[in-house]
């Protein structure tokens, strides 16, 4: 059993890490689809490697299109204009890109399928050492180099490094698994004044990340669609439980 759950339970720690940091940085510039526009990007790229040239250069062509979409919104950062509409056309364009390109393929629907969320399980020991090692890097720059940025430069280093880590967790989790791991932890811990919020965040998110894995295979459910709902679900119940009413007054 402990050789089953090991590299799937130590990969979904590392994940909510860096996600819940980044997506902490989404909800404070108010711009919640970009992960979801990136990524889907990313799994654009990763379809055109599929449906074009039979997996090969699937990591260039995955991180070429995050990285061309991570600049472009930092870019777009800096232009006034209605930045939510730009980020939601970047999301259409990557998803109707990927049925175009998939639907040449004889087994399109399960890549596509894949992409939106893998099932986590089937991870191998080099992917995930191989991710350990390119989050450990990422986590040094936001460590010693990102508080040290302000200006266009710090929006560029953030989307950056957002569009690498997206493109790896794209790969091993899928476009929705990446979604939910960004933003449910961080929006559930935004909600409550109790605990710091970062924290928070990861015990949130490791907690149904972790029970998902075990409900997945004891229920023999597909592993990726099982961490987004349950995600999803934890967190639209904390909202409804915890969140404080408005003052209609002030409307």
């Amino acid at each position: 059993m402990i050789d089953l759950f090991w590299i799937p339970i130590t990969l979904i720690i590392a994940l909510v890490a860096i996600h819940a940091w980044f997506g902490k940085g989404i909800l404070e510039r108010g711009i919640i689809f970009t992960d979801l526009s990136i990524a889907q990007m990313a799994a654009l790229g990763s379809a055109v490697s599929l449906g074009y040239a039979h997996g090969e250069y699937q990591t260039l062509l995955t991180l070429s299109f995050a990285l061309g979409t991570g600049l472009l919104i930092a870019w777009a950062t800096t232009r006034r204009l209605q930045l939510e509409a730009f980020i939601g056309l970047i999301y259409v364009l990557g998803a109707s890109g990927i049925l175009m390109v998939l639907s040449h393929s004889a087994e399109g629907m399960e890549h596509f399928k894949s992409l939106l969320a893998n099932d986590i399980l089937f991870t191998t020991e080099t992917q995930l050492y191989q991710s350990l090692l390119l989050y450990g890097a990422i986590a040094l720059v936001i460590r010693f180099l990102y508080p040290y940025t302000d200006g266009f430069a710090r929006e560029v280093l953030f989307f950056t490094f957002l569009a690498l880590t997206v493109t790896s967790s794209v790969q091993l989790a899928g476009v929705l698994v990446v979604f939910v791991l960004l933003i449910a932890p961080v929006l559930a811990a935004s909600i409550q004044q109790r605990f710091d919020s970062y924290p928070f965040a990861l015990f949130f998110g490791w907690s149904f990340s972790i029970f998902s894995l075990f409900l997945a295979f004891y229920t023999d459910l597909p592993t990726g669609y099982t961490i987004v709902f349950t995600g999803a679900l934890a967190t639209l119940v904390a909202i409804i439980t915890l969140s404080p009413k408005k003052d209609l007054n002030l409307l």
